[in-house]
């Protein structure tokens, strides 16, 4: 299901284009990531089309594949963005709740209604991800993280330094964002309803962080 780059060899995480480039690479990386959602958001995965995204964004094809390698690449990468995102507005906000489960919860209740607010897009996004292989290992990574800083922000109540999260903390996160993404995972193939997965995570969570 990967379309890999058809204008040379395959590229290397190590040879990609550096997000935190120049100025111009980020702007350019970011028209990308836009015309990635837009599409996505009309389409769903299918109307991710890389020559598409390419004149959409106003990139060459080529370099639309120096940022991203296939169509994979890009839509996890899209998918990292937006829980990057997520992470940046809590941090300028204090989380509700008086214990971490339920300040877990209430961030990723917000943050699944915010997904299931776009479905179009969230199918896209999650398809590419449980399509990704060991060539996308960077991104699914970068996802992980993402995920883990979400829920351990979540678990100590906002913005946290670094040395307070202890290794527990991002053991039960990582299996937090594993449940999650599973469940997500789960309504955009219908196999759960919307309630169900809000029932199924928090169950989850109780029981991870009791």
């Amino acid at each position: 299901m990967t379309t890999t780059n058809p204008l040379g060899s395959a590229v290397g995480a190590d040879d990609r284009v550096d997000n935190a480039g120049s100025a111009a690479q980020r702007e350019r990386r970011k028209r990308i990531l836009d015309a990635t959602y837009d599409l996505a958001k009309d389409g769903g995965f299918d109307a991710v089309q890389m020559r598409a995204v390419a004149e959409q964004a106003d990139v060459a094809l080529g370099t639309l594949y120096r940022y991203f390698p296939s169509k994979i690449h890009l839509l996890v990468s899209a998918l990292d963005q937006q829980f990057e995102d997520a992470q940046s507005r809590l941090q300028a906000r204090d989380i509700p709740g008086d214990t971490p489960a339920e300040r877990v919860l209430y961030v990723l209740k917000r943050l699944t209604r915010g997904m299931q607010g776009d479905p179009k897009l969230t199918e896209a996004l999650t398809r590419a991800f449980m399509f990704a292989d060991s060539s996308v290992a960077s991104e699914i990574h970068a996802v992980g993280m993402s995920m883990t800083s979400i829920v351990t922000q979540a678990m100590h109540g906002g913005a946290v330094e670094r040395d307070a999260i202890t290794d527990d903390d991002v053991t039960l996160a990582r299996v937090i964002g594993d449940v999650w993404l599973s469940a997500l995972m789960a309504w955009v193939t219908g196999r759960s309803t919307a309630p169900e997965t809000a029932a199924h995570m928090e169950t989850a969570v109780r029981l991870i962080l009791r």
